[in-house]
């Protein structure tokens, strides 16, 4: 089953933004992606979802979800025969697994994301 495992929350003033969240307790960083700014929001220890902080200018939502999935190919072609549309092309975001933007039959950006295998502990 697909959960929602991240958020994105875009902003006119990246620091604004930050400094806003940051009342709720987040630890808000730099993700450190080059040539992006991409604000890492740390909501808590346990249940719930962490997200990111980014540019307005990123995405025409105010909010974007990413749902986790376990083939992204499979899922492309689910997504395209269901009416949606996938609005980007899919990449490896290093150390976190496979990503894709896509929008659903409303206009709605979400995100995919077909995460790496957990490393075991030894």
């Amino acid at each position: 089953m697909g959960r929602v495992v991240h958020f994105e929350i875009t902003a006119e003033d990246m620091e604004r933004a930050k400094k806003f969240y940051e009342i709720f307790g987040w630890q808000v960083s730099d993700s450190g992606m080059s040539g992006m700014q991409y604000w890492l929001a740390k909501t808590g220890e346990g249940g719930g979802i962490d997200g990111a902080i980014m540019p307005r200018t990123y995405t025409k939502q105010a909010v974007r979800n990413t749902i986790a999935v376990d083939d992204i190919d499979e899922m492309i072609e689910k997504v395209q025969k269901a009416g949606g549309k996938i609005s980007g092309k899919k990449d490896m975001i290093p150390g976190v697994g496979y990503y894709v933007n896509a929008v659903d039959t409303e206009g709605n950006e979400f995100g995919m994301l077909q995460p790496l295998p957990r490393q075991q502990a030894a």
